[in-house]
């Protein structure tokens, strides 16, 4: 077995229904390593570990209005300016906003790499590129789920208005 095989054979999965659509947790021993939204069709093969057991718990909370900040061992698989980029995303506080060109600015960089990291997050929602807006307020884009209604519907359910 390669050494990809075996990441492969590790990885544990669970699915869970949300407001937002079926979406796949995946974890890599411990920590959670992806959020993706997935279709009835696809069916767990491996049994759900405790830190899947959990981030399900926080999502379920999350979605319910009782979970402002995610508390789970996230995998870091990334350049590291996306990882820079995805930290500074998980400092952004439930219900408030950020820009591209904000945070591209604390960071050095252009708001075009800020939205190319949001865009390869691995794990929407738990780090929330949901709260990350285009200059002047503008939606500006969301990769996950349907696209910008899903991101609509994120900020909505946290209490955020977008003119």
């Amino acid at each position: 077995m390669t050494g990809h095989d075996a990441t492969l054979y590790s990885m544990a999965i669970c699915f869970i229904d949300s407001p937002v659509g079926r979406l796949a947790l995946e974890a890599e021993g411990d920590v959670l390593s992806a959020v993706r939204w997935t279709t009835a069709a696809e069916k767990a093969v491996r049994k759900p570990s405790p830190i899947l057991k959990e981030a399900a718990r926080q999502l379920e909370r999350y979605f319910a209005g009782k979970l402002k900040r995610f508390d789970v061992p996230l995998a870091s698989h990334g350049t590291e300016f996306q990882r820079r980029v995805w930290a500074m995303m998980r400092d952004i506080p439930y219900g408030e906003t950020a820009t591209y060109g904000g945070m591209a600015m604390a960071l050095g960089s252009g708001p075009r790499a800020v939205g190319m990291a949001c865009g390869r997050n691995p794990l929407p929602i738990v780090v929330p590129c949901h709260r990350v807006l285009g200059s002047g307020g503008s939606e500006g884009g969301y990769s996950g789920g349907r696209g910008l209604p899903t991101k609509r519907q994120l900020l909505a359910l946290e209490g955020v208005v977008l003119l």
